[in-house]
């Protein structure tokens, strides 16, 4: 993946082949490769590391699913062999520290398959974003593109009430001089997606509304610009809510990572 050829990005076999072993392993993500939208996540994040000098590479084609959906939808016997080819790859490559923009990935790595012999230190990049700035080596421009702006953050259920990674995506919103606005229901109380347990890929159940559509009430209600997202499928979710609700042009879904790019006048 390049951006104008600025970036090239190692993969970890390019580097073995030349006896380097990189600091990081950026685990890219199904939605992070393949989604178009997602897309951009991966290239701003992509910045990022390249601008604080961090040495990482990606799999490439050697990645595949984490397993999670098979897992939560049942298929136990799947998500096992997904996971201990994963590992088996990880470990030929002697891969120590992960770091992933997708909160089903890092869930996954990191709480599930250490019970499969894979025991990795893994991040989720709110958490490693949130280090850039507190090290002083991400620095946002004063007055940014999103000083003073109305921005709520929706905390993605397998960072938040999984994995209790409240604070680091709200200490990057302060970073930006922006004005934080909560929703009503969040942290803790936060209100799904309805995108979480492989329900992203099935039709939805009966009942009188999406759980998608309502949680875009909570954004409306909240008088937020912009929803700061730190997951693919919710990033997804929430941007058909608000095309469900015609706010396309009155309310943006960015990532984390997409916001520093934009509040940064070195990346």
């Amino acid at each position: 993946m390049s951006d104008n050829n600025i970036y090239t990005i190692p993969t970890m076999a390019e580097m073995a082949a030349k006896g380097e072993s990189p600091e990081v392993l950026f685990w890219v993500g199904c939605a992070g490769s393949f989604d178009e939208r997602y897309k951009a996540v991966t290239l701003a994040f992509v910045k990022i590391l390249n601008q604080v000098g961090i040495s990482f590479a990606v799999l490439g084609e050697e990645e595949t699913c984490t397993g999670d959906h098979a897992r939560r939808a049942g298929n136990e016997f799947l998500f096992q062999m997904q996971a201990t080819a994963n590992i088996q790859v990880l470990d030929g490559y002697n891969v120590k520290k992960i770091i992933t923009a997708c909160p089903h990935c890092f869930n996954t790595l990191k709480n599930e398959y250490p019970a499969l012999g894979g025991k990795y230190e893994v991040m989720h990049h709110s958490t490693f974003l949130q280090q850039l700035i507190d090290e002083g080596k991400v620095k946002l421009a004063d007055g940014g593109e999103f000083k003073g702006k109305k921005i709520t953050y929706h905390d993605s259920c397998y960072l938040g009430r999984s994995n209790e990674i409240f604070e680091a995506p709200r200490a990057v919103i302060a970073a930006l001089d922006a004005d934080l606005v909560e929703m009503k229901r969040c942290k803790t109380n936060g209100l799904c997606c309805g995108a979480g347990g492989a329900q992203m890929f099935k039709e939805a159940e009966p009942g009188d509304r999406e759980i998608n559509i309502e949680r875009t009430g909570d954004v409306l209600e909240s008088g937020a610009e912009i929803v700061a997202s730190a997951c693919p499928f919710c990033m997804t979710m929430l941007e058909d809510g608000i095309k469900n609700e015609e706010k396309e042009g009155a309310i943006k879904v960015l990532d984390l990572a997409e916001l520093i790019v934009k509040s940064s006048s070195e990346i």
